[in-house]
């Protein structure tokens, strides 16, 4: 077996976790595409001001620096901040997987579900980033689920694929 470095294995998970995230989109939106209108009020009325996490991450962050976005601005950090999330774990996950026992396991599917009991299930609601989890109907974590299970699959094949 060949010996990568941190630095190369850490970037290749960063590209394939970029490319999780843009599947994983895929898949959410084709599972929120099937949810009934009851479902989509229960889930929107669980959303602490109204938006999703990632925007009430935005918001947060843009009013501690003191800045205010312009619509398209704000739009462009929304899309970069969701998309970072996926990237900063991913580099994360390339450098450990293969040197840290554990990390790996299930060809990524250990990483996504991992990513998903902790942002999904638990840092978001810690936060307010997120209403509390109880809050949201079961379809809203099934779909979280399998939307983090390909997002941990594509990254460990992505890895894989890129040379890792």
């Amino acid at each position: 077996m060949r010996r990568t470095s941190w630095t190369g294995d850490a970037l290749r998970g960063a590209i394939a976790g970029g490319v999780g995230v843009w599947v994983m989109d895929l898949v959410t939106t084709g599972l929120f595409s099937q949810q009934s209108e009851a479902t989509n009020r229960q889930e929107e009325a669980a959303h602490p001001n109204g938006k999703g996490s990632v925007e009430n991450l935005v918001d947060l962050l843009a009013g501690r620096a003191g800045l205010d976005l312009d619509p398209t601005a704000r739009a462009r950090a929304i899309q970069a901040t969701h998309y970072a999330l996926g990237v900063m774990p991913g580099a994360i996950y390339g450098a450990a997987r293969g040197r840290v026992p554990g990390v790996g396991m299930a060809r990524g599917l250990g990483y996504g579900l991992a990513l998903f009991a902790v942002n999904d299930e638990w840092l978001n609601s810690s936060l307010g980033l997120a209403g509390p989890p109880g809050a949201y109907p079961t379809a809203t974590h099934v779909r979280g689920l399998v939307g983090h299970l390909a997002l941990g699959a594509i990254t460990d094949t992505g890895i894989d694929v890129l040379g890792g």
